[in-house]
């Protein structure tokens, strides 16, 4: 049976919809274009359907029904579809119901004692964390030293180029001005006692034995451990850590060793150029502003600058280097599976970094004075 849709107008100006036959979307359904016209057109009192030749129906119906429905909406007309198939009207009163969503409930606050309880598990789990990233590391450096592990002497020089020559700039930049402003910080009290000769003391003995390792481990720290956690928490995201696993080899050996011994190679290396600029920082300030000539000031350096202050200094290097790329390669390890965790992984590097870095000093500050050094 032919769907029909006929259109009728009443003399109170009604305006009937009567609908006819099979309505099925397989079929030829009538367009629903000439009861819309008519909506414009006539300017009705009002739309009724009229279902009662209606055979059968299914969703072109309900497509009339609406668009007609919403066109009266428009215009506020009101529409009649009383007439229409109770199951009709039933899924147009739920597809025009507003969705019903519960407001959210409260989430209580956990107590004081919970709170210590979390924190306290939490704790736990990093201290066991880093003990298990630190018996890795461990195992995979035994296996370098004995030729058995997957490290690939191209990662190593790679790794050994970025940590090293690419941070050149950064370095050269901080340690001078960090001896130039360490020759005017000390020039302005020794100048009160006559004593402008031992800036270059001041200068050297500090960047040698103390901040010249301490701060390359900070600019390390922040551009190298930093970028360790970004490539690993990359790969972890991109779930090349898991391929590594899965194909039998430790990325430990693979990715975090090759880091870990380039930053720890390549640190006493950056602490000696750092001593070599920030010397050369407090001289430029010694020779032109306190009027010491340069043979002076370089004689009275290497005078004050011992090979106990040079090689404690590098020792140091090398335990920050080890420090911080331990730190931003466990940190990208363990990063999670989003871009969001992946920055995450990265401060945390940097800042987990300088601390253990600070840390350190402070530990080697009281061996020296306990051994005299």
């Amino acid at each position: 049976m032919e769907p029909t849709l006929a259109i009728h107008r009443e003399s109170d100006g009604t305006l009937r919809l009567v609908v006819a036959g099979a309505w099925r979307l397989h079929g030829k359904v009538p367009a629903s274009a000439p009861a819309l016209r008519a909506l414009v057109e006539r300017a009705p009192a009002r739309v009724v359907f009229d279902a009662a030749g209606l055979a059968a129906w299914d969703g072109s119906l309900l497509a009339l029904a609406e668009r007609v429905g919403a066109a009266c909406a428009a215009r506020g007309i009101p529409v009649d579809r009383s007439a229409l198939p109770a199951g009709a009207l039933r899924l147009l009163e739920h597809a025009e119901r507003p969705a019903e969503r519960p407001a959210p409930s409260p989430v209580p606050r956990a107590g004081l004692f919970a709170r210590i309880g979390a924190a306290t598990l939490a704790a736990a789990a990093s201290i066991y964390d880093s003990l298990v990233f630190i018996g890795d590391l461990a195992r995979a450096l035994g296996r370098w030293v004995t030729g058995r592990a997957h490290l690939r002497r191209e990662d190593l020089l790679v790794q050994i180029q970025m940590c090293g020559a690419q941070s050149l700039g950064i370095v050269t930049l901080v340690s001078f001005l960090v001896g130039t402003i360490l020759a005017f910080a000390g020039a302005i009290e020794l100048r009160v006692f006559g004593a402008d000769i031992y800036v270059a003391d001041l200068v050297g003995v500090a960047l040698v034995r103390e901040l010249a390792a301490l701060m390359t481990a900070f600019v390390v720290a922040g551009r190298t451990g930093a970028a360790f956690a970004a490539e690993l928490g990359s790969m972890s995201v991109s779930q090349e850590l898991d391929a590594l696993v899965t194909l039998g080899i430790s990325p430990t050996e693979l990715l975090v060793a090759p880091r870990v011994l380039a930053l720890t190679l390549m640190m006493p290396l950056l602490t000696i150029y750092a001593d070599v600029v920030g010397v050369v920082g407090g001289g430029i300030v010694g020779v032109s502003m306190l009027g010491l000539s340069p043979e002076l000031y370089a004689g009275q350096t290497l005078k004050a600058v011992t090979a106990v202050h040079l090689w404690g200094g590098l020792g140091k290097a090398a335990v920050y280097g080890l420090l911080v790329a331990a730190a931003g390669c466990r940190h990208g390890l363990r990063s999670g599976k989003s871009a969001a965790a992946v920055g995450k992984a990265a401060t945390q590097a940097v800042v987990s970094g300088i601390v253990q870095v600070i840390a350190a000093c402070g530990i080697f500050a009281v061996i020296f004075f306990e051994l005299g050094w």
